[in-house]
């Protein structure tokens, strides 16, 4: 064989270039492609992308890494519910993710694929068998339909269009206690201004998603911006 400094750079990587390489089961020489190279790391989340995860869709008997629940050949803006395994493709542990995903928006979309997609609000992530979480989803958008065994990417996706506007609630006569009705369907931050627009604060008691009573020492009239 001749020496590896005498053969030609080629800068131009292609699908089917190949390297040569070494078996990690019985150490047999081999070749392998650019193309599945690049596929080990997409499904092996090799390289790192904040926020996103990979799954493998099985229609039938799932196992670590993969979800399942909708048929397969399903329209992905039909689905509501699947049963997610707690770790990806890679072996990440993705229970604490998506704990704190819940109430947000996810993507799902086709590796290598990126118009069959999903884009969805999260609205629970709940134990349902030994490995696996039921996640229950709003369709929010999205194109194209499940394939049995291809891998999907799960990433964190919010549309500009989605940030909720700042709810304004108007205070006109002086009160002590302020019942908000906001309908923001979260605990939103609160600002309070008198009517010589000066800060306030009082005591904010969440008494559900959409509802809140502000608390202040002593009656006055303002306004209380919500977001």
């Amino acid at each position: 064989m001749a020496r590896i400094s005498s053969y030609p750079y080629d800068i131009t990587v292609q699908d089917t270039d190949a390297w040569v390489g070494s078996d990690s089961v019985n150490r047999s020489t081999k070749q392998y492609t650019a193309e599945a190279v690049a596929r080990y790391l997409n499904i092996k989340g090799k390289i790192s992308i904040s926020a996103q995860m990979v799954f493998k869709y099985v229609d039938v008997n799932p196992g670590a890494g993969d979800f399942s629940g909708p048929a397969d050949g399903s329209a992905i803006t039909s689905i509501t519910t699947m049963q997610l395994s707690t770790a990806d493709a890679s072996g990440q542990d993705v229970i604490a993710f998506m704990n704190y995903l819940v109430g947000s928006s996810i993507l799902i979309s086709e590796q290598n694929n990126i118009s069959t997609f999903g884009h969805f609000l999260i609205n629970s992530y709940t134990i349902s068998a030994a490995g696996f979480y039921t996640l229950n989803l709003t369709n929010i958008g999205g194109n194209g339909n499940l394939t049995n065994l291809l891998y999907y990417d799960f990433a964190v996706f919010t549309l500009s269009s989605q940030v909720a506007p700042t709810f304004i609630f108007t205070q006109a006569v002086a009160a002590a206690v302020w019942n908000v009705s906001h309908n923001l369907g979260k605990f939103p931050s609160i600002s309070v201004v008198d009517t010589a627009n000066t800060v306030v604060i009082g005591q904010y008691e969440y008494t559900d998603n959409n509802n809140v009573i502000i608390t202040f020492s002593a009656g006055f009239a303002g306004k209380a911006y919500l977001n």
